[in-house]
């Protein structure tokens, strides 16, 4: 529009300028429909990425900590459109152990969540408990929980905000609130197969917005089910796993379909996956031809990964395959991790989550 302004010589017809306002229109709409949708989830805690199938489970689920042979310390970096001012970016570490030789079992997670003008910054304490219901710890049948409770700062920088004239609703300033939250969990775990039941959020949190109810409802329901795969001798094996997760307050879900493969080497283990994610609700938006069309979040992200003694490295990229996004640029992750205190592998099983 500004060349169209500075050129004193092109003329615009009021068709012309009709279309142009249309196209733009349904463009400012389509932008908005992607901004709100990240938005939406810039006030709900921890947000839920595909880090958790990086050997990271207990971001996600307080019932997975000090469930493993060794205590884990895991540290992710996530960054999304590059090139992108002020473009949403995660930082988490986590660590988890058992108690001894306890059935019991403790962590933390520390994270830092930034989002355009949004920003959230939390601690989590968890305590877990693993019950065993096998005659030995050969035969893996094992039943935990697991209770999370911790502090989310929510931030809000309206400073740079532009408005005409008083507004009850921006302030101009950085607005800040702190609230408590928990999470709860249980974990199944028979030989291969595995499953996963989690409550976040379960107080509500007025955050920043505390004039809109909306945001005050962040439950989320999760559930994880898989099961590992290898014929016996195998240094091969494979996991199938699904996660759908439910949102309370916006009354939205999604739906995870993942699959990885191992590959037992004499330093550790290979693995790679593929994750795709399906949002279950769609959201309308008008095309350039003044249409309405429907479209769904999907998601695809290829995983890599290698466990060298100790040390774990992965790499997860996550493509948005949707027709309306923000960018073409894709989601980085980087993912390190550590083991220590380690004990023998206890279970004959392909349980990677635990041996």
């Amino acid at each position: 529009m500004c060349n169209f302004l500075r050129n004193s010589t092109f003329i615009l017809n009021y068709n012309q300028l009709g279309n142009k306002f249309m196209k733009l229109k349904n463009n400012i709409i389509a932008l908005l429909f992607i901004l709100v949708s990240y938005l939406g989830t810039s006030q709900e805690g921890l947000p839920i990425y595909t880090d958790y199938l990086t050997d990271n489970y207990y971001l996600i689920h307080p019932s997975m900590a000090g469930i493993a042979n060794c205590s884990k310390l895991r540290i992710t970096g996530r960054q999304q459109w590059f090139g992108q001012d002020d473009a949403p970016k995660l930082l988490t570490m986590s660590v988890n152990g058992r108690i001894g030789d306890s059935p019991s079992a403790i962590g933390a997670i520390l994270f830092a969540d930034e989002n355009g003008y949004h920003s959230q910054k939390g601690a989590y304490f968890t305590y877990a408990h693993h019950l065993l219901f096998s005659r030995s710890e050969v035969d893996l049948n094992m039943l935990s929980f697991g209770l999370s409770a911790g502090f989310i700062q929510y931030q809000l920088d309206e400073t740079t905000f532009l408005f005409d004239g008083p507004d009850p609703i921006v302030e101009g300033i950085v607005q800040n609130e702190t609230n408590f939250n928990i999470d709860f969990g249980f974990s199944y775990h028979y030989l291969d197969f595995y499953a996963h039941g989690t409550i976040k959020n379960v107080l509500k949190n007025a955050g920043v917005n505390n004039d809109i109810e909306i945001t005050s409802n962040l439950t989320r329901y999760l559930l994880s089910l898989g099961n590992v795969f290898s014929k016996f001798g195998s240094t091969w094996s494979y996991e199938p796993s699904v996660m759908f997760q439910y949102k309370d307050g916006t009354k939205e879900s999604t739906i995870d379909l993942n699959a990885k493969v191992y590959k037992q080497m004499d330093f550790g283990k290979v693995w790679g996956g593929l994750s795709y994610r399906q949002s279950l609700d769609g959201a309308e938006y008008l095309t350039s031809s003044n249409s309405v069309n429907s479209q769904k979040l999907q998601q695809l992200s290829p995983i890599l990964g290698v466990n060298y003694n100790n040390f774990m490295f992965a790499y997860n990229y996550t493509y948005q395959t949707n027709s309306v996004v923000f960018t073409s640029g894709g989601f980085h992750q980087l993912t390190l991790g550590y083991n220590f205190n380690c004990r023998r592998e206890r279970y004959e099983c392909n349980c990677p989550a635990v041996n």
